[in-house]
């Protein structure tokens, strides 16, 4: 268990690496508007990942 963990935020981290490498104009953009965005349209947003997040990963190790 500790190791699946480990190796999903070793995933995260070249996900993050990669999209900032390709994407470096649009990122910072990205985040500008993100800035303008109300604080409760991203606290919903990052639940409905979160929970979309949790039922993938129960779907797959079921």
């Amino acid at each position: 268990m500790f190791v699946d963990i480990i190796t999903v935020f070793a995933l995260v981290l070249v996900f993050e690496g990669v999209v900032y490498t390709l994407f470096p104009s649009q990122m910072k953009n990205f985040m500008g508007r993100m800035m303008d965005m109300p604080t409760s349209l991203l606290r919903n947003s990052g639940l409905v990942a979160a929970v979309a997040g949790v039922l993938l990963v129960w779907l797959i190790r079921g």
